[in-house]
């Protein structure tokens, strides 16, 4: 795992070598990057997640997720979902990329920038 630094802001960001088969792996590697690195987000890689992440049937998706939630840690996914021919999991994609804590994005760059993003600037007339 890195740490990389945006605008002051810690994330952390999984090797793509690492495989995440359940919740548990997804605390383990929390926990590691809140307190070693006091990081508020991480990035997945495609790669990382077992296929059954996404297939929504599993429930693998939803659990995983939560931690995610209940720990009030941001997550982003980096990978190319476009062949996946699922409704409910392109709807799923859509609708977590409409919130703040999780982004499903095609580079690291995106997945960064979704994850810090620039404070809006106020303008003065």
């Amino acid at each position: 795992m890195n740490v990389k630094t945006i605008r002051n802001q810690n994330i952390a960001i999984v090797d793509k070598d690492e495989k995440i088969t359940n919740a548990q792996d997804i605390l383990d590697i929390m926990a590691t990057s809140q307190y070693n690195s006091n990081c508020i987000g991480m990035i997945l890689y495609k790669e990382n997640l077992d296929e059954s992440f996404f297939d929504l049937k599993t429930g693998l998706a939803g659990e995983i997720l939560q931690k995610f939630s209940n720990y009030h840690f941001k997550l982003g996914i980096v990978g190319d979902f476009s062949h996946y021919t699922s409704k409910s999991l392109r709807d799923f994609i859509y609708e977590c990329n409409m919130g703040n804590m999780v982004y499903f994005k095609e580079d690291l760059d995106s997945a960064l920038s979704a994850l810090v993003p620039e404070t809006s600037k106020k303008h003065e007339n």
